[in-house]
């Protein structure tokens, strides 16, 4: 087989094609992306300049916006088009008092848990029960054109060029995530039950929010995309976070609105991404829209059996990450990182449908040489399936 062009490698995949060689996705985002000191070694290994740029232009994220260098001795066949927060919460931000917490644009408080660490761990609804409440919270503004004033030329310079497949990375349009933001974890799962009026009236102002950012985002790209990225964790390392009662009830018609709006306004395929144990509801989720399937968590509950995954939803899902950042990538030996590439591009790759990647963001404790080999040895597995 000839060799495919990045754009045309993904496309094939995407078409549940077989291609010159497993597509490799890294860097298009946070969750396909590589932490900060994990990222500073790899340069340093590579010899490359010590240039840094965050993701999102924000810091507190911990991560990096990979250097076009990088990008390509990791033979990434994407690239991502992120948007960017109000110029009023970068400015505030950057101006705060030093060692206090970073407030996102939502209000929702990240101290730093750790030197250069930050976590969503002030919640500014977390004692609200009342759907009144909810009208006189100082909500972001969605139409703020801070936000996506820079995307329509770097969507333009992309499409020109036609070399990579874009994907399309607005920050967090996730309405459970979201509310645990908003109010933290255990307090909204409570209010699940104790106040559901509440918990419903919340779900739906978040995603009226995500559907107007959506709306500004995809008429500025929306045309030039082939994937766009929308998330909602909803496992566990062993379950689901909600039943599947309450997911059907409350969030899956919430989703169905956010990826029937990206069908009005672009032809990018839906990439979902969501943590942990979420076998339970794929049926649900190719239901709705889901194309391609993101992380692929193989250490949690069902997502492990990637033969029961590939029979059952092979025809009708891509699958994307799979490569183990609890344990091999991190931890593991060159060795092992090379022979758990092999597994999963043998089982997921089978017939096409499998991007290569890592199980959500490569960590801090990843050693460069063992990023080398899972993106080195998917290479040299050019045959597959």
């Amino acid at each position: 087989m000839s060799l495919l062009t990045p754009r045309e490698r993904v496309l094939a995949v995407l078409n549940h094609e077989v291609p010159d060689r497993v597509p490799i996705v890294i860097g298009a985002d946070l969750t396909t992306g590589i932490q900060e000191r994990a990222y500073r070694r790899l340069t340093t290994y590579l010899g490359l300049p010590q240039e840094y740029q965050p993701l999102y232009d924000w810091p507190e994220l911990g991560a990096p916006l990979p250097a076009e260098a990088v990008l390509e001795r990791l033979h990434s066949d994407v690239r991502g088009i992120q948007d960017r927060f109000p110029a009023e919460t970068y400015a505030r931000n950057r101006s705060r008092p030093p060692g206090s917490p970073y407030v996102d644009d939502w209000g929702v408080g990240q101290p730093e848990i750790e030197p250069g660490v930050y976590f969503p761990a002030i919640h500014p609804l977390k004692d609200t029960q009342r759907v009144e409440n909810l009208e006189s919270y100082p909500w972001p503004d969605m139409h703020d054109p801070t936000r996506f004033a820079h995307l329509r030329a770097e969507a333009e310079r992309l499409a020109a060029e036609n070399r990579f497949a874009i994907i399309g990375a607005p920050w967090l349009m996730s309405p459970l995530e979201r509310a645990f933001q908003l109010q933290g974890m255990q307090a909204f799962l409570l209010n699940l039950v104790d106040a559901p009026d509440f918990a419903a009236a919340l779900l739906r102002k978040i995603t009226d929010l995500c559907k107007t950012h959506l709306t500004h985002f995809l008429g500025e790209v929306g045309e030039y995309l082939d994937l766009i990225i929308l998330a909602d964790d909803l496992g566990t390392q062993n379950s689901l976070l909600i039943s599947p009662r309450t997911y059907r009830t409350l969030l899956k018609p919430l989703h169905a609105e956010l990826f029937a709006l990206v069908r009005q306004h672009s032809r990018a395929r839906i990439f979902f991404h969501s943590d942990g144990d979420v076998f339970p509801l794929l049926d649900d989720l190719v239901e709705i829209g889901v194309q391609v399937l993101n992380p692929i968590q193989t250490t949690a509950g069902r997502m492990a059996n990637l033969q029961e995954l590939k029979q059952r939803y092979g025809e009708r899902l891509v699958f994307c990450g799979a490569i183990d950042t609890q344990r091999v990538l991190p931890f593991g030996t060159v060795e092992e990182v090379r022979a758990e590439v092999k597994r999963v591009i043998e089982i997921l790759g089978a017939g096409g449908g499998y991007l290569l990647s890592s199980v959500h963001t490569i960590p801090n404790e990843t050693p460069p040489e063992n990023i080398l080999a899972m993106v080195d040895a998917a290479l040299e597995l050019a045959q597959y399936g």
